[in-house]
């Protein structure tokens, strides 16, 4: 028992120390900044020691106070780039604004924002960048066995499956099976989760790890009980794993003083999140389009020289509420009948060599910006499927018209993590539709931002589903 309480004091002590560490490097740019930054200020050559320090100070304490309420998480164990892109705006925002208005207040300086605007840009790209480098030396240490945690699986069912294939087998996350008590694939078992319960009797016996999670029925009440009772005395987070079968992803809300439960919440419907979208919206395929009208003429003779018939391609597809739309592209493959019915393949006969190179490199694409720009698609969200599609795939998979919730996007989750492309076989739709209701229900500012980057980064690295 004292050798696991001093293992979690050790593991939150490496923690603490990763945080600090990280909160002292991003003082150390700071400084490094405003050793710059004072050469560009107006006079400054001619301030005194007493002036020079009331600038270092002020400036000092705002970012005490961004990283108060804004510190680093890169020390958690799962976290996504969109809250530590989240995070590191806010602290460079909540340090700028803070620092241009405590120097207004005591009228240190007639001329000083856009030196404070020009160090902010420079403070966030350089913290963001130390941030993925930080996360990078922080996973690198875990795979090695350091600051790592123990944990205990007890459970058969695929959904306790699924968490050990997520979580316990990445070994950047840090986590350590200890124990096992149940068919887990890739596991050697210690027991059954009946062998679990007969330890249950001898609670000074049982060791636990950190964690410990428990994939049970509901109807198992006194096991999920006594369980939660016995990682409180071993000092270790007890989590409770529904099983597949009786998983429900009810989340509540409020009618007036009512709690109702619904299968479908999105931040998406809060008319603010809206706006913040579509206002993104429409400045990134302004952005977008602005570039491609440049290429419209190399692109026309292109197409034309290789393929009679139109340089755009207009589809019918499936978009918010179910309604249909013309979807653009350029087009990649010789004019012919079966458009909208087949999917592109590998080795498709109907695509001629500039269209191969254009669906490469997203280039055919391009078009649906004009769409995003129409309101008819975002730049994040669901692809849009052919209507051909939407019939086949809503009898076959029972969510699958959730999708349909959100304007259909140009990316998305979806396409970024693997589900990108020809789905041949029922799973790979599946899988789709999983990760879009998904983004829809957790959806936010910080996450579209990730799933663009993670666009942007594919371009430059060879995927065999772009086809």
């Amino acid at each position: 028992m004292k050798r696991h309480q001093t293992r979690i004091r050790d593991n939150n002590h490496t923690n603490r120390l990763i945080k600090w560490v990280v909160i002292m490097i991003d003082f150390v740019v700071l400084w490094v900044l405003l050793y710059f930054v004072v050469d560009f200020i107006p006079r400054s050559n001619y301030w005194d020691e007493d002036k020079q320090r009331i600038f270092w100070m002020l400036c000092t304490f705002a970012m005490i106070v961004a990283e108060y309420f804004f510190p680093t998480v890169i020390h958690q164990r799962i976290i996504g780039a969109n809250d530590i892109l989240r995070r590191s705006t806010l602290l460079v925002l909540t340090q700028t604004v803070l620092s241009f208005l405590l120097l207004r207040t005591i009228h240190f300086t007639a001329h000083l924002g856009w030196q404070l605007f020009f160090m902010g840009i420079a403070l966030l790209m350089i913290i963001i960048f130390l941030r993925f480098i930080e996360r990078w030396v922080v996973k690198h240490l875990r795979r090695m066995g350091y600051n790592t945690r123990s944990v205990t699986l007890i459970g058969s069912d695929k959904e306790i499956q699924r968490l050990y294939h997520k979580l316990i087998s990445n070994p950047t996350l840090g986590y350590k099976v200890l124990n096992c008590y149940g068919a887990i694939g890739g596991l050697s078992p210690q027991g059954t989760v009946g062998d679990f319960v007969m330890q249950l009797s001898k609670p000074g016996e049982v060791l636990l790890g950190d964690e410990v999670y428990l994939c049970v029925s509901f109807k198992e009440r006194d096991l999920i009980a006594q369980t939660a009772s016995l990682c409180d005395q071993h000092m270790s987070k007890f989590y409770f794993l529904p099983t597949a079968e009786e998983k429900l992803n009810l989340q509540p809300l409020l009618i007036d003083d009512i709690v109702v439960h619904s299968t479908f919440m999105s931040p998406l419907e809060e008319p603010l999140n809206k706006v913040l979208k579509r206002l993104s919206d429409i400045l990134l395929s302004i952005l977008f389009l602005l570039p491609t009208a440049l290429l419209l003429p190399f692109i026309f003779i292109a197409i034309k020289r290789q393929s009679p018939g139109p340089m755009l391609f207009r589809q019918l597809r499936t978009g918010i509420d179910g309604k249909q739309f013309y979807c653009y592209k350029f087009r990649s493959m010789h004019v012919n009948a079966d458009s909208d019915r087949r999917q592109a393949t590998k080795d498709d006969p109907r695509k001629f060599p500039f269209g191969k190179f254009m669906r490469k490199t997203n280039i055919d694409e391009l078009p649906q910006f004009w769409n995003v720009l129409l309101g008819n698609m975002s730049i994040v969200g669901p692809r849009p499927h052919m209507l051909a599609h939407t019939d086949q795939y809503e009898k076959l998979i029972k969510k699958y018209l959730v999708r349909h919730f959100v304007k259909p996007g140009i990316t998305g989750w979806a396409q970024v993590t693997g589900f990108r492309g020809e789905t041949r076989e029922l799973w790979q739709m599946e899988g789709r539709v999983e990760r879009d209701i998904w983004y829809i229900q957790h959806w936010s500012f910080w996450l579209d931002v990730r799933i663009i980057w993670m666009t942007v980064k594919s371009f430059f690295k060879r995927d065999d589903k772009a086809y």
